[in-house]
């Protein structure tokens, strides 16, 4: 069978007979695959830790049928193993690593933008020099642009008409002016719709001096667009903490 080599984040594991598991890896070249690391439960495992959630490792494997086979991995770092320790960047990684596998919906397509962009924060939140929410609704706006379902934040949605607009609905996909605003919008404060184009440009220094209720409401909305668009709720998002 093929060898391949290639690095990636783990996105998730499920236990497999007695001592194996089943890894979910979002990787640079190949995109998202599943693959068993064969005796990694038990205690003497040479793998042991380094395929956990969140750690970002190089790894070879055996091309298999429906499942690939770990045979090396090494750690390049240990995001997940430093992000555990705090409880809201914990569940922030969470929601991250449950997101990029929702957003790759087959497997082996490569995903290069949406690795680099889990890296990048996965890396931040260890860095924890800003707020884990924060972070997390960064990632969020860009995942969903990367994947086609960007937020319309300056122009309406609808129509196009300049804005700014303080209207949002999910179903039309951003904010939307007063002529085109549909039943079930709801309205939302300018410091918010503010937050998440400041959010989506990368510009921290205005998003990190919001204030609390703002990031709530921006983070809100972040979720109910994230959710709509997967068609059904994130499993982690309900343990979210934002602080």
């Amino acid at each position: 069978m093929p060898v391949y080599r290639d690095e990636g984040v783990v996105l998730r594991t499920t236990p497999l007979a007695e001592a194996d598991r089943i890894i979910t890896v979002l990787t640079r070249r190949t995109g998202r695959i599943r693959a068993v690391a064969k005796g990694v439960r038990r205690t003497s495992s040479r793998f042991g830790a380094r395929l956990e959630p969140g750690t970002y490792v190089d790894l070879q494997l055996y091309e298999g049928r429906s499942l690939d086979t770990v045979t090396q991995a090494d750690i390049l770092s240990p995001y997940g193993a430093v992000i555990a320790s705090d409880y809201p960047r914990h569940t922030a990684a969470a929601v991250m690593l449950e997101t990029a596998e929702r957003l790759t919906s087959e497997e082996r397509q490569p995903a290069m933008r949406l690795f680099l962009l889990l890296v990048g924060g996965l890396r931040t939140l260890a860095q924890g020099e800003r707020a884990p929410s924060l972070v997390l609704d960064a990632f969020l706006l860009r995942a969903l642009t990367i994947a086609g379902y960007g937020m319309a934040l300056a122009d309406c949605a609808h129509c196009g008409d300049p804005g700014p607009h303080h209207a949002f609905s999910v179903p039309a996909g951003g904010v939307v002016c007063p002529e085109c605003r549909p039943h079930g919008a709801v309205s939302m404060s300018p410091a918010a719709v503010k937050l998440l184009s400041d959010l989506l440009t990368g510009d921290w220094d205005r998003a990190g001096i919001s204030e609390a209720r703002t990031r709530r409401e921006a983070g809100g909305c972040i979720a109910a667009y994230l959710q709509w668009h997967l068609e059904y709720g994130l499993r982690t998002l309900p343990h979210l903490e934002r602080v």
